[in-house]
C-alpha cells in the first residue's frame, strides 16, 4: 500500500487523491496519447507510400489502426538509379498524408516511438539501423535486411547488444494461401516448390534483391531447418533445391524471363495444394503494428537469419558451378565477418 507521508489527518485527503494513490503504476504504453508514432527511413520504395496510406488513412480499405507515420527521412539508396529517382515523388506523396520530412535519422528519432527502415538498397541498412537500435526504438527492416549476409548477422548482433527488437519479412509470408497451409490445410508439409520473380541487382547477392519473396514463401510453409542446398542457374532463372534436416526437400524457382508471378505447390500428408499468390500489404502491416505494440517479432530472428543464409548459400553454389553447399559453413563465415565489422565500426 502506498502511504501519504507527512499527512496526519486523513480528513483533508480528497477522494481523487485517494483514487490516484491506489492506481497501478503507469507504463509508457498506458501513458501514450493516441497511436504509436512511426518514422520512415528511406522514401525510395513504393512500400513507403503503401504502408503510410494503410496506417494513416482510416478510409483506406486495408487500414490498420494503432500506429501512424508522423515523420520520414527520405534519403535511402546510395546509387541505384531506379530507387534514387523515386525519392522526390514519394516524398511529395507521404508529405500529403501528413508526414513531416526531416533532415536526418537523428532528427527522426526525436519524434517517433518506432521505425520502418524502408531504404530499397540493403547496403546502408547496417549504418541506418545502428542508431535506431541504440536508441531503443523497435524497427521493421524491409527486404533485404542488409546488402550482405555478414551485415545481416551484424544487425541482429546489435539488436541483442542494445535489447532492441528487429522484425523483417516479405509480405508474401502473410499471403492468404501461405497462411492457410500454416494453419494445417494440407496436414504436415512434406515438400514445397515456391516461385517468384528473381530480378537481380549487381550490388547485392542475387536472391536478396527480389528472390527473397519466393524464398520467404518457401520458409513460411517449410519452416527452418535447411542444412544443404544446390543451385542451377541460367540467364532466365534459377532453381535452388534445399535439403532439410528431417529429409524434406524444398525448392525455390526464380524467374527472370517470360510470364512471372508468385506462388507454388505444397505437398502435404493430407493434400497437395497451390500456394496461392500475393494478396496485398495490409496483413503484413498488421503484423508490424502488433510487433511495435508487443516488441516481440512475429517471426523468430533465427528463422529470418536462416532465410538469408539460404540465399547466400545459393550464391556460393552458383560460384561452385552448382555444387552442394552446407548452410552451417556459410553462416560461420558470415559470423566471422560480422564480428570484424562490429569491432571496426561499432566497438
Amino acid at each position: 500500500m502506498r502511504l501519504i507521508r507527512g499527512v496526519k489527518s486523513a480528513r483533508i485527503v480528497s477522494p481523487l487523491l485517494i483514487l490516484l494513490l491506489f492506481l497501478p503504476a503507469s507504463t509508457d504504453a498506458g501513458m501514450r496519447a493516441g497511436p504509436i508514432r512511426a518514422g520512415i527511413i528511406g522514401l525510395d520504395t513504393s512500400h513507403s507510400v503503401h504502408f503510410t496510406r494503410i496506417l494513416n488513412d482510416p478510409g483506406d480499405e486495408g487500414h490498420v489502426p494503432g500506429c501512424r507515420v508522423v515523420a520520414a527521412y527520405p534519403q535511402g539508396s546510395r546509387d541505384i538509379e531506379s530507387s534514387v529517382r523515386r525519392v522526390p515523388e514519394y516524398t511529395r506523396r507521404v508529405r500529403e498524408m501528413g508526414v513531416e520530412i526531416v533532415p536526418s535519422i537523428e532528427a527522426l528519432l526525436e519524434k517517433v516511438d518506432v521505425v520502418l527502415l524502408e531504404t530499397n538498397d540493403g547496403r546502408p541498412h547496417l549504418e541506418q539501423a545502428a542508431p535506431v537500435l541504440k536508441a531503443g526504438k523497435p524497427v521493421f527492416i524491409d527486404k533485404p535486411v542488409a546488402g550482405t549476409l555478414a551485415d545481416v548477422v551484424a544487425i541482429y548482433e546489435l539488436s541483442k547488444r542494445y535489447g532492441t527488437p528487429v522484425f523483417s519479412s516479405s509480405a508474401l509470408r502473410y499471403a492468404a494461401g501461405a497462411q492457410e497451409v500454416v494453419r494445417g490445410k494440407v496436414g504436415k508439409v512434406l515438400a514445397c516448390n515456391a516461385y517468384s520473380p528473381a530480378s537481380m541487382e549487381p550490388n547485392h547477392p542475387d536472391l536478396f534483391w527480389y528472390g527473397i519473396h519466393g524464398v520467404e514463401f518457401l520458409y513460411t510453409v517449410m519452416g527452418p531447418g535447411c542444412v544443404e542446398l544446390s543451385r542451377m542457374n541460367t540467364p532466365g532463372g534459377d532453381v535452388v533445391v534445399g535439403r532439410w534436416s528431417d529429409g524434406r526437400l524444398g525448392t525455390f524457382h526464380g524467374r527472370r524471363a517470360g510470364k512471372r508471378g508468385y506462388g507454388g505447390t505444397v505437398f502435404g500428408s493430407d493434400a497437395v495444394a497451390p500456394l496461392g499468390g500475393f494478396t496485398g500489404y495490409p496483413p503484413l502491416v498488421a503484423r508490424i503494428v502488433e510487433f511495435f505494440e508487443t516488441r516481440v517479432p512475429p517471426v523468430d530472428p533465427a528463422t529470418t537469419l536462416e532465410i538469408y543464409v539460404f540465399m547466400e548459400a545459393a550464391d556460393e553454389s552458383k560460384r561452385r558451378g552448382g555444387a552442394p553447399v552446407r548452410m552451417q559453413d556459410v553462416l560461420e563465415k558470415a559470423r566471422i565477418q560480422a564480428r570484424e565489422t562490429l569491432v571496426r565500426r561499432f566497438p
